[in-house]
């Protein structure tokens, strides 16, 4: 399979057009419906995205096959077919649809209560087969009746909503569940199974499976319902133990059951599940609970544009596999994370170039101030600083650095990043602050004399808006945008230096796009936002410069040039600016 310019996405398993259609805005897609095992190994080494439903097996040794992946993207909610443990150790995000069949699966499970409740399929069955059995088709009604819900989550939740517009009393149990959430919906809540078990006439369940839940509901736990009451399950297969639910239903003890979901989809013969669903007493249904024309629109819309997201490297909005970001804090940090990543690759270009490499200091201080400093999950900027310190260097090349990954790869590779929050406002007029200090490497001896390895490098930076901004760059003051190629020239600050490197660059064919001068600062580094000082007070190696020492010194007189450009820059043009331009040392940087 050739290769294209354009990121490749695998579509496994149908999604809607209009999803469908995000994607090849920029992506170049590939349906590919119904492939064997075999087969979707084969082919996924080409590809960047794969988009699957449930039937697709996204196992380890795919994961291990897949080179360039970045995201595996479920349409719906349940993971259980995609190995997220392996997923992670790869860096490969994974994202699902948590919200897009909400309303479809609560309104299934209610559909199905009332089936049960009427005996629907039975009386529509019979009726086709010319029979009149009105009679023995005699039902319950819901109103008054209690409903038990195992899982107050979105599902849980709208169909407690449902079942209280219907006129039934709702109690319900989940640990996690606010109680200020459940008394918005006027819904009791419960501390235990043997509370809510034995006063409930339906009992509908809406959890995922993992070990706690698998076989919650078993035959222990149906002995303490009320004997002719139902049970519900449109969750996960396995929650209810198929077995006992049988049982319970061949005794009498169980007026009936509703199943949308089984251990094994389809059934297999002859199985648990199967005899289930050939019991008189049970309305059963092909996992139909997401299977609304808007539910299937607007999961695939949702995984479409987080596949996009994703490979922009943009923070992931439902991954199952990184930190729960909110809403909130989304907005806020998606603008830093930019910014930060922009700061790790700068100092690694800029500073780790000039000595000895990127590798020669490990340990950082990344220090939140002003708003950011409020929001406590700055794992996506501690990614981003890992990405953009890592991915400069051509050995990394390929490596996929994420929120997934980024932990375990800093251990990898021995570096410490130590997170400090300031609430100081003392930097205005910026709302948020971010400082990334890169502290010395310990000195190889007593009398070493090296002095550029024990300076701290200290890069700060800002948003305004979505636009980042670079405003201190090492002991300079300064403000530009870090994108594209730039030409970051330390010199003299003397009249003319700016009109002869601009010659150079006109001479080389060099469009500049940006200049920005950068004076030294004003400020020593520990009235910088207040608190900066704190992540380096007790390291006696760091000095601050007096300020009536700094305007007298040699080194006062420094100042840089940062020059956007419209071009790569060679080796010969940085000769030439410290040869003929009297420039003291040039860094050129893409970003």
């Amino acid at each position: 399979m050739a290769d294209s310019a354009r990121p490749k996405a695998l579509v496994a398993e149908k999604l809607s057009t209009e999803g469908l259609a995000l994607l090849r805005e920029t992506l170049e897609v590939h349906e590919r419906h119904k492939l064997s095992p075999e087969q979707l190994l084969a082919i996924i080494p080409h590809y960047d995205a794969l988009l699957v439903r449930s039937e697709t097996k996204v196992t380890a040794g795919l994961l291990r096959a897949a080179k360039k992946l970045k995201v595996v993207a479920r349409a719906g909610v349940g993971v259980d077919n995609i190995d997220v443990e392996e997923a992670s150790k790869l860096g490969i995000v994974v994202v699902n649809s948590p919200s897009g069949n909400v309303e479809a699966a609560a309104e299934h499970t209610i559909a199905l209560m009332l089936s049960l409740a009427r005996n629907i399929p039975l009386a529509c069955s019979g009726l086709k087969a010319g029979q009149w059995e009105r009679s023995n088709l005699v039902g319950v009604e819901v109103k008054g009746k209690t409903l038990g819900v195992i899982g107050l989550g979105k599902v849980g939740l709208t169909v407690a909503k449902l079942a209280k517009g219907l006129g039934m009393i709702v109690v319900s149990l989940d640990p996690y569940s606010p109680p200020a959430v459940a008394a918005s919906a006027s819904v009791a809540l419960v501390s235990s199974l043997s509370e809510l078990l034995p006063v409930v006439d339906f009992l509908t369940i809406h959890t995922p499976l993992i070990s706690s839940t698998r076989n919650m509901i078993s035959a222990c736990e149906i002995a303490q319902m009320k004997p002719g009451s139902r049970i519900l399950n449109v969750a996960r297969g396995g929650t209810v133990d198929e077995v006992a639910l049988l049982a319970a239903l061949e005794s009498g003890h169980l007026a009936g059951a509703a199943v949308d979901v089984f251990t094994s989809e389809p059934p297999e013969p002859h199985s648990s599940a199967a005899k289930l669903i050939s019991h008189p007493r049970v309305v059963a249904t092909p996992h139909l609970g997401a299977s609304t024309m808007e539910a299937q629109e607007s999961v695939s819309i949702d995984v479409c544009e987080q596949v996009l997201q994703i490979l922009k490297g943009s923070l992931p909005r439902s991954a199952v596999n990184t930190p729960l970001i909110l809403p909130e804090e989304y907005s806020k940090l998606q603008p830093f994370v930019y910014l930060v990543e922009k700061m790790g690759s700068l100092y690694t270009q800029h500073f780790a170039s000039a000595n000895n490499g990127p590798m020669q200091r490990s340990t950082f201080d990344l220090i939140y101030q002003g708003e950011l400093a409020n929001i406590s999950n700055t794992k996506p900027l501690f990614a981003a600083l890992m990405k953009g310190l890592i991915s400069p260097i051509s050995s990394c090349a390929g490596l996929n650095i994420n929120i997934v990954n980024a932990e375990l790869i800093a251990r990898e590779r021995h570096i410490i990043v130590n997170e400090q929050h300031s609430r100081d406002t003392s930097f205005q007029p910026y709302s948020s602050l971010v400082t990334l200090i890169a502290r010395p490497p310990p000195l190889t001896s007593p009398h070493s004399t090296d002095e550029a390895k024990q300076q701290y490098q200290i890069i700060s930076g800002t948003c305004s808006g979505c636009q980042p901004i670079i405003n201190r760059l090492g002991r300079f003051a300064t403000s530009f945008v870090p994108e594209g190629t730039l030409i970051i020239c330390r010199n003299y600050d003397s009249p003319g230096k700016i009109g002869v490197v601009g010659s150079i660059l006109g001479r080389e064919g060099i469009n500049i796009n940006f200049m920005a001068v950068a004076p030294i600062s004003k400020k020593p580094l520990d009235t910088l936002g207040g608190q900066i000082i704190s992540a380096i007070e007790n390291d006696s190696k760091y000095k601050t410069v007096p300020e009536e020492d700094r305007q007298d010194s040699e080194a006062a007189k420094d100042a840089l040039m940062i020059l956007s450009v419209d071009r790569l820059v060679s080796e010969h043009v940085a000769e030439a600016l410290v040869r003929e331009g009297g420039v003291l040392d040039v860094s050129v940087v893409t970003l």
